[in-house]
């Protein structure tokens, strides 16, 4: 698991409880953790169609197992700044619906601790109220706790929606 151990990231978190298994993927030079209990599986990066209206983190839709799926750029979203280097896609199922993160690599899964290290700061909880759930270190590295529900705005689903709907 690319160096990974279990029980080594702790994490500051607006929603508290001990700890959760995440799967665990670079962006750039962050460390991002997505509970796994979101995540459908791992692949390859697929063909990206883009869609006009879409945020600048959407980019685009790809047929995954048959089913048109948004794409979220996960170095856009995160404000990752450099060369992107996408070599896989994390699907995630929010409810009834799947989106697709582009992140350099999956390292693995890990239990990550959720106690709280202290507060967020003021800038981390508004950045938290849209796709960060919480931040802190996974051993030396910075370690950003996304919220799957909460990567695709309503806005965006909408949009989508009108799209299908359309003859």
């Amino acid at each position: 698991m690319a160096g990974i151990e279990p029980d080594r990231g702790r994490i500051v978190s607006e929603s508290g409880g001990s700890s959760g298994i995440c799967v665990i993927c670079r962006v750039g030079s962050v460390v991002c953790a997505l509970p796994v209990e979101h995540v459908s599986e791992t692949m390859r990066p697929l063909a990206v169609e883009p869609l006009a209206g879409m945020p600048s983190f959407v980019s685009g839709v790809s047929i995954v197992r048959g089913v048109p799926t948004p794409v979220v750029d996960g170095a856009r979203i995160l404000g990752v700044t450099g060369p992107s280097n996408t070599t896989r896609f994390v699907a995630l199922r929010i409810a009834t619906r799947q989106v697709v993160i582009a992140v350099d690599a999956v390292l693995g899964v890990s239990s990550v601790s959720r106690e709280a290290l202290g507060e967020l700061p003021p800038l981390l909880r508004d950045a938290s109220s849209d796709v960060i759930d919480g931040i802190g270190t996974l051993d030396t590295d910075l370690l950003v706790l996304l919220s799957g529900a909460r990567i695709v705005p309503a806005t965006v689903w909408a949009l989508l929606d009108g799209g299908d709907s359309s003859p």
